[in-house]
């Protein structure tokens, strides 16, 4: 008895339980609450837009870094210690003016050496011509003797061929001057290689190196050590990959509107210098790396900035047009479902034109002020290849979404073209 009393209590706990998490859980508990719903309720009609001229402008999106348009390397030609060096980064140059010099104390030795050398080449030069002056004399007068049989054939040859010696001798010395002459254009070329200036106006980038420390010339195996790095930081560059659907509507000189995401509100206006005529790929996507120049860049906008790209390609102004997602296609037929009357639609074959990411140009087949829906109506089926559609608008050419999602390094850039497209 004592064990079924207590059964008899454990029944009636877990009942009551139950009861308790039925009224509070249970459908109808849910059905009673604020916002409670037992069954979703469906819009009685369709979804529906006004044909209405309006301005289209398609554009194409990407990014890329912002770097200078010419950056140069600084080596010395020759190597040495590096003697003056007073500039830093981020100093700013005009053309010609000095960046750093070498010691010359070597090359000034070398140069009065090689002074000291022509002066006895000079002097050598000189004794020869009165040698050779001396030999002419003995030789003239010994061809005048030999000619009225006064002396020997042995005496007139050996004359003839000190005559011949004391030319070579002169020769010879007259190259000795020369070369001496040349070993002194070399130093004094490699002393003027100790000053080196700036190539054009440019700014500091880097420094890696300081006073006195030993450097070697870009002469040399191994291309020279670098002392700076210099830009021209008032015209810059961004290179953009732009996706191979989009690039065949780009053209150099094209105008592009350049945000610079550090620099908040700053927008510049570049335009289209390069397009590479090789495809490449970048995270997956294969399209063509695309330089566009920022001249006369503000002091804000520096190297490695990160550039937000906007390339207008097609604009038409005040044309009819509908919401993309208006648009459906079938077996390659484009057409929308006008409104005929209440709840009834009519479906309409339409000539597409220009689209941008919400609108598309309607060249035929539409009326201003004619109503559209946006969806299937009821009874009718939705086409497969439904082609625009959608939240966004995103549209592709014989029912494919061509619609490309911009990354952070610029790897694509969007791309809406209808069929029929201009």
């Amino acid at each position: 008895m004592k064990k079924l009393f207590l059964w008899l209590i454990v029944v009636v706990v877990l009942a009551g339980g139950g009861y308790w998490a039925f009224q509070n859980y249970g459908p109808q508990a849910a059905s009673a609450k604020p916002g409670g719903t037992t069954s979703s309720k469906r819009p009685s009609a369709p979804k529906t837009s006004v044909v209405i001229a309006r301005d289209i402008n398609f554009s194409i999106t990407a990014s890329g870094d912002i770097g200078p348009v010419d950056t140069v390397s600084v080596r010395p030609e020759v190597g040495g210690l590096i003697a003056a060096l007073t500039l830093d980064i981020g100093d700013k140059v005009k053309k010609g003016d000095i960046l750093f010099s070498l010691d010359d104390k070597d090359l000034q030795t070398e140069k009065s050496s090689r002074k000291t050398e022509i002066a006895g080449a000079r002097l050598a030069v000189e004794t020869q011509k009165i040698q050779l002056e001396r030999s002419k004399l003995a030789f003239d007068r010994i061809r005048d003797l030999f000619a009225t049989k006064l002396v020997s054939q042995e005496v007139f040859d050996n004359a003839r061929l000190d005559y011949d010696l004391t030319k070579n001798n002169l020769n010879i010395a007259n190259n000795r001057l020369e070369t001496a002459e040349t070993a002194l254009q070399q130093v004094e070329d490699k002393l003027g290689k100790t000053i080196i200036r700036a190539p054009f106006d440019s700014t500091i980038l880097t420094r890696p190196v300081s006073v006195g420390q030993a450097v070697s010339g870009s002469s040399g195996f191994n291309s020279g050590t670098e002392v700076f790095s210099v830009a021209n930081l008032s015209d810059m560059i961004t290179t953009a990959h732009i996706n191979q659907a989009d690039v065949t509507r780009l053209k150099v000189g094209q105008q592009v509107t350049v945000d610079v995401e550090a620099v908040a509100g700053l927008r510049i206006i570049g335009r289209v210098d390069r397009i590479a005529p090789q495809a490449t790929y970048k995270n997956g996507i294969k399209g063509y790396s695309t330089r566009i120049i920022l001249k006369n860049a503000e002091e804000r906008v520096r190297p490695g900035m990160t550039a937000s790209l906007k390339i207008p390609l097609v604009s038409a102004g005040n044309v009819l047009s509908v919401p993309l997602a208006a648009v459906f296609t079938e077996q390659g037929d484009r057409f929308v479902y006008v409104k005929k009357g209440e709840d009834k639609f009519e479906r309409q074959s339409v000539q597409l034109g220009v689209a941008d990411y919400d609108y598309v140009q309607i060249i035929e087949g539409l009326r201003d002020g004619d109503e559209v829906s946006l969806v299937a109506p009821s009874g009718e089926t939705s086409p497969v290849g439904q082609a625009l559609a959608g939240k966004g608008g995103a549209s592709a050419e014989k029912g494919s979404s061509s619609k490309k999602k911009v990354d952070g390094t610029g790897a694509a850039s969007k791309s809406v073209k209808p069929e029929g497209a201009k």
